[in-house]
């Protein structure tokens, strides 16, 4: 029976789509789920049902029979751009424009059940990461529109002895890639369209749980490599940077603690994304980016309110001048820029299988700004500020 309610949820995982999406951490959202959202993306030790399958597989082992989570988020981010210098014509002054990329929405769906006394088997399908910026209409900042959109599925495995849960899932990764813009240099446009392509990784996790209420736990997810054709290669090149086809997603790996004594709950994680491992990202000049978490959760049985924090330094780093073509195509096209990110949720339980979740991200806003004097003369510089703010709801059934 549980196999057949695996197998019906499995299908229900196909008819989920992704849409464009802008993230956080880099390009990956600090977490997937409402809960894990609304602890600041904390749940390496910590479950959260069965939307902890990509978190961390392990963790499947804490839903006692079956459990199904539909989600989604709609996803706003807040990018404003200026770039000023002496072009041929003169001084210009682009003024501070918004990109038009400010809303997205972002599935996430997930099942987990226990199939036998100790093995554990789920089903997820998350939009995990991307970014991007529209800014057609604008040739001061070139007519520029990107669009990375990453969406993953994966079918974790785990198995329970005692305190101690191990696991494992298989991930197929689809990726998107689109990036066009008009040269003023050459006066044509660089762009050929939406680039598509499919990955392999897993990711593989373990967690202990004490007697006293403490657990502990660790994960590692797989570079998961992706070929977009000439879409990179092509619109880098005017701008100098040596890139090929490949925009790999990083490897992560982490630890993470979790405490839980009646109602009070905590989650502390420590992550490294590895960016700078990642072919297509190093080229680019991104930096391995350590991200820390925290959550508190109270939880009544009924109801539970959530509150979290989440800070990764950002993983670009400007070269202060030295290579400013690239650092203006980073900030302009892809400004993964923000870095600390408030959080805050809760759930309600209808009845003992049905219940919701709704938390709100708010990434705090993030100013940048680097010369590109070697380009455009004396004084020149690009300016941007970059914030963000998310809506997720989740629907729960237990059965």
């Amino acid at each position: 029976m549980k196999q057949s309610r695996l197998l019906v949820g499995g299908i229900a995982l196909s008819l989920a789509a992704s849409t464009s999406l802008f993230a956080t951490n880099g390009d990956t959202m600090i977490g997937v789920g409402a809960k894990t959202r609304a602890m600041g993306g904390a749940g390496i030790a910590f479950s959260h049902g069965a939307e902890s399958t990509l978190v961390n597989p392990a963790l499947i082992t804490h839903v006692p029979d079956t459990e199904i989570s539909f989600g989604g988020t709609i996803f706003m981010p807040d990018v404003k751009t200026r770039i000023k210098g002496n072009g041929p014509g003169g001084p210009f002054d682009s003024g501070e424009i918004k990109s038009d990329a400010d809303i997205s929405m972002i599935p996430s769906v997930a099942i987990a059940s226990q199939v036998r006394d100790n093995l554990y088997l789920g089903a997820g399908m998350w939009g995990t990461a991307g970014m991007g910026t529209d800014f057609r209409g604008n040739k001061m900042l070139m007519d520029m529109e990107t669009t990375l959109q990453l969406m993953q599925f994966a079918v974790p495995v785990a198995y329970k002895i005692q305190g101690l849960s191990v696991g494992i899932a298989p991930i197929v990764q689809y990726g998107s890639l689109d990036l066009h813009y008009f040269n003023p240099f050459t006066n044509s446009n660089v762009g050929d369209g939406q680039h598509q392509d499919f990955g392999f990784g897993a990711s593989i996790g373990a967690t202990y749980d004490f007697a006293n209420g403490f657990s502990v736990g660790a994960m590692y997810k797989s570079k998961i490599k992706m070929d977009y054709g000439d879409a990179l290669s092509a619109a880098a090149g005017p701008f100098g940077i040596p890139v090929g086809n490949n925009l790999d997603q990083p490897a992560e790996f982490g630890i993470g603690l979790g405490w839980r004594s009646g109602p009070h709950g905590v989650a502390i994680d420590w992550k490294r994304i590895q960016w700078g491992h990642a072919s297509g990202y190093k080229e680019f000049g991104w930096d391995d980016q350590d991200v820390f978490a925290v959550g508190y959760q109270y939880d009544t049985g009924t109801w539970a309110l959530r509150i979290g924090y989440n800070h990764g330094k950002m993983p670009i780093q400007l070269s202060g001048g030295i290579n400013p073509a690239r650092d203006m195509f980073n900030l302009l096209g892809f400004p993964a820029t923000v870095e600390d990110h408030i959080t805050a949720g809760g759930s309600y339980l209808f009845n003992k299988n049905f219940s919701t979740d709704f938390t709100v991200v708010y990434a705090l806003e993030k100013k940048t700004k680097e010369d590109i004097s070697a380009m455009f003369g004396p004084g020149a510089e690009i300016k941007n500020k970059h914030s963000q703010l998310g809506l997720t709801v989740q629907l729960n059934y237990k059965f």
